[in-house]
């Protein structure tokens, strides 16, 4: 049975114009948002902020983790126009910090790397001011492929561990703990300068140990930045929300993680990754 929702999981619902006029732009430029297909509660928040997380490489994931909403299947060939139409729609927004992320595409030979590349020299072309965050997968472990978005300069490279490393067989089956911490590893082996972050969720059925030695593990290769936030069961088919932590467990983790020496941290029910993004990243330049 779907658990009932505490009090404080309370979050405010799009202006309908404001909501109408985004949707109008990404129709337009044909993108998609992580905001629609993840079904974010924040996504009349950052509306609001004229702001998005912009999902690049289509709107259909080849992995089945059991806690996302976005759709599963067989994605449509690659949209040469989409890294032009992302830099667009950036332009007609007026954002000065971007946020881009991506389905995983395990049918690509460099799992979509390269279109990571063109959009932030599309958007660098553009604005070479632009601060640019980037929410990869895990190119399936092809170093290459990281080894290239690394190198167009994003100002953050984030990837999401998601939840501790028992439960990664039942929630996200094709994906690897060690796999995932590598990647944020490699980073910092590639540019020592470059600024990583991470995310996990609460609510899947870990331990307080377990989330403890996530954090240990992500400051153990030097990771800057981390969010925590709270599952939220996207159907019934998805995973259930074994437990809704109340806030003050959020705000213990994020102190934790401070005391732990991460630069920034945001840690509440209803944080994700891209959340309030470009406050995080300047914790960590400062």
């Amino acid at each position: 049975m779907k658990k009932a929702f505490p009090p404080w999981i309370r979050w405010r619902a799009p202006d309908p114009e404001i909501f109408q006029t985004m949707e109008n732009l990404l129709e337009d430029l044909n993108l998609h948002t992580i905001c629609e297909s993840a079904r974010c509660p924040n996504i009349g928040f950052c509306f609001a902020r004229s702001t998005a997380t912009f999902l690049i490489l289509g709107d259909v994931c080849t992995r089945r983790c059991r806690f996302c909403a976005v759709k599963k299947g067989v994605p449509l060939p690659v949209d040469k126009a989409e890294p032009a139409s992302v830099a667009e729609a950036v332009r007609r927004l007026g954002l000065q910090y971007v946020v881009i992320t991506s389905v995983t595409r395990d049918d690509l030979a460099d799992g979509g790397a390269s279109q990571f590349v063109k959009v932030i020299r599309c958007l660098r072309a553009q604005n070479k001011d632009v601060r640019v965050e980037v929410l990869i997968p895990d190119f399936s472990g092809d170093l290459g492929a990281l080894n290239a978005v690394v190198e167009a300069g994003p100002q953050v490279i984030n990837h999401n561990i998601e939840t501790v490393s028992r439960l990664y067989p039942e929630v996200r089956p094709g994906a690897g703990y060690k796999r995932s911490m590598d990647l944020l590893s490699n980073v910092k082996q590639i540019n020592p300068q470059a600024v990583t972050k991470s995310g996990l969720m609460l609510g899947l059925g870990e331990r307080k140990s377990e989330v403890i030695q996530v954090m240990d593990d992500l400051r153990n290769i030097s990771c800057d930045l981390l969010t925590i936030g709270q599952y939220l069961q996207p159907s019934p088919k998805h995973h259930p929300v074994v437990e809704f932590p109340p806030p003050e467990v959020f705000s213990e983790y994020e102190a934790m993680a401070l005391e732990r020496g991460f630069k920034g941290a945001a840690s509440a029910p209803l944080v994700r990754s891209s959340f309030k993004a470009d406050e995080l990243y300047l914790k960590a330049k400062s």
